[in-house]
């Protein structure tokens, strides 16, 4: 008998409008697809495509005027905008461009942060689970460090722990290696690979680059509000080994 696949993500015919002046702009004209649990789904488009607005709706952020998107089989078309947040806090972990990260307050802090509003988890059961994400980002000598202290690689490790310690269902990065250099991004997906291989998280990850999309399992391309392709890639690229093949230098 064949083993049920859970479907984390799923996506029909969604459509999102804006009146800007008399004007109505379509900036989804008609998604659909699904991500099931443990895949690594890259979404990429070019400017206007469509794919802030999609990620906007991804992380419940916003709502689509028209269509369907089930979270986890919660459809958030239904919910409240406080009922929103709690679903964003509880099954989603973002991880940003900017890593979004608070300037004076150490790394452990930063982690603990999305615990501080989820009422179930005591002091010291949010330490442990952000001690233990760190460690699984490989920077727990650091938990004492500001972000300052930190290059921009660990940085956003720290935003990845931080994505990690509520036990999402979903890891969703916005452009999370646009501020780093090709070294560090290739560090920052083999530690993407390695969550998705090695803990089975589901990660959508949205990028333009095509090297970065190349180590993921499947692209879905957009292009003026519709799916213009959606490729599973049979042959996905290993970071660790791009990582290893790049010249080495002594600055990180």
């Amino acid at each position: 008998m064949s083993k049920t696949v859970k479907k984390i993500l799923e996506i029909h015919d969604l459509k999102r409008e804006f009146q800007v002046g008399s004007e109505t702009v379509r900036a989804l004209k008609g998604v659909s697809f699904d991500v099931n649990a443990g895949e690594f789904v890259t979404i990429m488009g070019s400017s206007g495509s469509g794919k802030t607005t999609l990620l906007n709706i991804l992380g419940c952020l916003d709502k689509p005027t028209d269509g369907t998107y089930l979270l986890d089989n919660v459809d958030i078309k239904k919910l409240s905008r406080d009922e929103l947040a709690t679903l964003r806090n509880h099954k989603i972990g973002f991880v940003f461009q900017a890593y979004n990260l608070l300037p004076r307050t150490s790394a452990l802090e930063n982690v603990e942060l999305p615990l501080l509003y989820n009422k179930d988890v005591g002091t010291a059961e949010r330490r442990e689970r952000a001690m233990h994400a760190l460690e699984a980002v490989r920077l727990a000598d650091r938990q004492d460090h500001t972000p300052n202290q930190l290059s921009g690689g660990q940085q956003q490790r720290v935003a990845i722990a931080r994505a990690l310690v509520n036990e999402p269902v979903m890891i969703l990065a916005d452009e999370a290696t646009g501020n780093l250099d090709t070294r560090t991004s290739y560090e920052i997906m083999s530690l993407m690979q390695e969550l998705n291989q090695t803990q089975g998280k589901t990660i959508v990850f949205v990028t333009h680059e095509p090297d970065i999309a190349s180590f993921s399992s499947r692209t879905i391309m957009l292009r003026d509000g519709r799916v213009q392709k959606d490729i599973n890639i049979e042959k996905k690229r290993s970071a660790k080994e791009a990582l290893a093949g790049l010249p080495t230098t002594d600055d990180y």
